[in-house]
């Protein structure tokens, strides 16, 4: 039986109660003290003892109560712990400061096969150098590769203070699915894709057959189409939607990062490399989708890798020489003339056929009609929303200089458009004059030159900060009134030139 009793705290009134209980010889198997709180776990106390005891024990000067209880707060924190433990599906390990094991939940002792307190993490992970590292950088490490029974494993160290730290070992598949959900927009499927036009129509048409088709994909389409809320939206539809969809883009990396980031690299692949090595993307993904942007940017010999893992679904990793075979389904995406490309030498014939055994063609926004209205309107309302400002709406006026507009960036141009004319105009009304189409003449809705898309958007954005630094004329305000980091602000003004003495 365990009972609670509760009293006014003073000095030896522990000592008093507890002898009462030595008098009647019944054995404790555990007592707490919380004061002005005792808490005794006594299996010998009788219904008949204690109601005699009750009373002995109301008799002590403070005492104020005595009531039974189903277990002990320490008993309960502990069961609590070992569900919390047992709930948890990713191997996890409690080290002292001293990088002993204090304790493990079942996952962990399921993949060990058997108990691990009291062993250093160097000898469970069968790594002599393991807890040096661990000790001289006060258990804080960047998450690495481990081996545990044969099997990869990415630990991840969290120091406790004083008190050592909390490793967690994730499959790189669970990493995959936790990079995926980062990135994961709100919405999922085709609901991504806004519009009733002919032309988005017959998109979402053909993206819902060739969803469900577990083979090769390539999207086509300009700049700023859409090209990945495709090709996400197609991993959504498909038999592969619960597991991670990564992306890599082809054009922003060189050569050798763009390798170590889809393939990964083995240990002491290269100097400054991550210790234990580090999966890419294709490991990360497994039995997901690997979505390849701007694939005609992919160097010759990434193309000859690509090639051969998408012949067998192998390859190895930068610096490795051990084969690794994952099931990865490989979206590619381009607006680039990939065939005229092979006819020129510059993208191999043979993985063309191969990335191109299903595609889709993403409509340019200037073919999409009345999609451009309803899509501005969206846009306006994600504008004021980010920026925190009332609502506002775009006049009937703007509507034909907004389809008259060529839009060469696309669906990315006139979420820019629209997000400055939010972040400008101090009406609840946007009309004509307030939108910045960079080469268009709104007067008259005909296209002018427009020198490149980049320099449209540096032209936006120099005039952007010009007109609102003159109200916020600093870095952390301006980053406030724009949602973004100061330093991202004070690069930009220094680019442009921007409150600078004269």
């Amino acid at each position: 039986m365990r009972i609670h009793v509760s009293f006014i705290d003073r000095v030896g009134i522990t000592q008093e109660v507890l002898a009462l209980l030595g008098a009647r010889h019944l054995n404790l198997d555990a007592v707490e003290m919380v004061p002005p709180n005792v808490y005794i776990d006594a299996p010998t106390l009788s219904p008949a003892v204690l109601e005699e005891l009750h009373d002995a024990l109301l008799d002590v000067h403070g005492v104020q109560s005595v009531e039974v209880v189903d277990i002990l707060p320490g008993q309960r924190r502990h069961l609590q712990l070992d569900a919390l433990l047992a709930a948890m599906s990713d191997p996890v390990l409690a080290v002292d400061s001293a990088g002993k094991v204090l304790l493990a939940n079942p996952a962990l002792i399921a993949l060990c096969g058997r108990e691990s307190a009291g062993r250093s993490v160097s000898e469970l992970f069968n790594d002599p150098g393991l807890l040096q590292v661990l000790l001289d950088n006060n258990f804080h490490l960047p998450m690495r590769e481990m081996q545990l029974n044969g099997q990869s494993l990415l630990l991840d160290a969290t120091p406790i203070t004083n008190a050592g730290a909390l490793l967690t070992l994730y499959s790189p598949t669970r990493m995959g699915q936790r990079l995926s959900a980062l990135r994961h927009d709100a919405a999922d499927g085709l609901d991504t894709l806004l519009g009733e036009s002919p032309a988005i129509r017959t998109l979402k048409a053909r993206a819902l057959r060739v969803a469900a088709l577990d083979a090769p994909l390539l999207v086509h389409g300009e700049t700023g189409t859409g090209k990945e809320l495709v090709a996400r939206a197609c991993h959504a539809l498909s038999s592969r939607q619960s597991a991670p969809f990564l992306a890599l883009n082809c054009a922003a990396l060189p050569e050798s990062l763009a390798e170590s980031e889809l393939f990964g690299y083995a240990p002491g692949a290269f100097t400054g490399a991550q210790r234990g090595g580090k999966p890419g993307l294709m490991e990360l993904a497994n039995k997901g989708t690997v979505f390849l942007d701007e694939i005609g940017e992919m160097s010759p010999y990434l193309q000859a890798k690509l090639l051969r893992f998408l012949s067998d679904g192998s390859f190895r990793r930068v610096g490795g020489d051990r084969e690794v075979k994952v099931d990865v389904r490989i979206i590619s995406a381009t607006h680039r003339d990939l065939e005229r490309m092979v006819a020129e030498g510059s993208f191999r014939e043979d993985l063309f056929y191969r990335l191109n055994v299903l595609n889709l063609q993403v409509p340019p926004l200037r073919d999409r009609g009345q999609d451009i209205v309803m899509l501005a309107q969206v846009f306006m309302e994600q504008a004021c929303t980010q920026i925190q400002r009332p609502a506002c709406r775009l006049s009937t006026a703007t509507h034909a200089a907004l389809l008259g507009n060529p839009w060469p960036g696309n669906v990315r141009q006139l979420q820019n458009v629209i997000f400055r004319a939010a972040a400008i105009c101090e009406r609840q009304l946007i009309d004509i004059g307030d939108l910045d189409i960079a080469g268009t003449s709104v007067a008259s809705g005909q296209p002018g030159a427009v020198a490149s898309l980049e320099r449209a958007v540096a032209d936006f954005e120099r005039d952007l900060l010009q007109r609102l630094y003159a109200s916020y004329p600093s870095t952390r305000q301006l980053a406030v009134r724009l949602q973004t980091s100061h330093s991202a602000i004070a690069q930009r003004l220094r680019k442009y030139g921007i409150g600078r003495d004269k």
